[in-house]
């Protein structure tokens, strides 16, 4: 149960769009069909040079959209709308892929099940291929290896506890467990930030799991383009990033996880595709320098004495 309209919980919804405004105008629409009455829209737009800041608030005056400036990637854009929604008290965030068409049921039923515990931290939908909606994409999220990183989509029924994560497509995050664990980690830019997440939640004892009767309709890899080379790239950098956490002996897992990328690519006969899995690596050891760089100029700040000032006494 989840109360009478008026007592039900209040819902941000956030859609995260980058040169996309035809997929975000199509799934405001079918947002609009929503039948959850307590549910606010925010669309980040993440630095479009397409038009799309004008062409959505044109057919959407109505709906708020804040503009990053330039394209943060999708964990940090992301984190825009997420941050905005936690300060306005939001009980929940349903963070949506703007290339998805939700049932006019899909958010009612995600609240219906995350309010069946209160330690669900995360709560996904059941995604089906756009151009075959009798087709399931992903059950809620899927499993993936430490060791290799490789994950896997539930393509049918799971337990909640069989999950390691919950895709970000289409997934309501609780306020609650978000203030505990954090926003995504900016370190990723596109791909792996939405496991990296829900590992932190398991880690703090937040359960993840999925509302079966919550139907999306989800076109993937708009953001892309569907060009391969640059999901090979980005997700080989995030993935060596998302092993260098959690891996039990990362020395030995990030190796392997790019000699299997460059090898299904090489046995295929993607010869030029490895090219992108090399400069996935490069992105990865060029970002993780800044970090250390940051890092170390933080920690020489903080261990210099504090300056002398002089005051009109002295």
């Amino acid at each position: 149960m989840i109360g009478t309209p008026a007592h039900r919980p209040t819902v941000t919804c956030v859609l995260l769009n980058w040169n996309g405004w035809r997929d975000t105008l199509v799934c405001l629409r079918a947002l609009a069909a929503c039948d959850y009455p307590n549910m606010a829209l925010l669309v980040i737009d993440n630095g479009s040079t397409d038009g799309s800041v004008e062409r959505i608030r044109r057919a959407h005056p109505d709906v708020q959209l804040i503009e990053t400036g330039r394209n943060l990637g999708f964990g940090a854009g992301a984190n825009v709308g997420l941050r905005r929604a936690v300060e306005r008290g939001a009980d929940y965030v349903w963070l949506l892929n703007n290339d998805t068409e939700p049932h006019p049921q899909a958010l009612t039923e995600l609240v219906k099940k995350a309010c069946t515990d209160p330690a669900l931290g995360a709560v996904g939908s059941v995604m089906r291929y756009l151009h075959d909606p009798q087709k399931i994409q992903a059950w809620g999220g899927g499993r993936v290896s430490h060791w290799v990183g490789r994950s896997i989509h539930a393509v049918a029924p799971q337990a909640d506890g069989w999950f390691d994560y919950i895709t970000a497509a289409s997934v309501l995050l609780s306020r609650r467990a978000l203030q505990d664990v954090g926003l995504f980690d900016e370190g990723f830019f596109l791909y792996w930030e939405d496991v990296d997440l829900a590992f932190r939640l398991r880690a703090r004892g937040w359960q993840l799991g999925v509302a079966a009767d919550s139907s999306v309709l989800h076109k993937e890899n708009a953001s892309t383009g569907g060009d391969r080379n640059v999901v090979a790239r980005h997700s080989t950098a995030s993935g060596i990033r998302f092993l260098s956490k959690y891996s039990p002996l990362p020395w030995l897992s990030i190796p392997l996880f790019i000699c299997m990328r460059a090898g299904r690519r090489l046995s295929s006969g993607q010869i030029r595709d490895i090219g992108s899995v090399t400069a996935g690596v490069r992105d990865y050891l060029r970002s993780d320098r800044r970090r250390r760089d940051e890092r170390g100029a933080l920690l020489t700040k903080a261990a210099q004495p504090p300056r002398h000032t002089m005051t009109e006494r002295e």
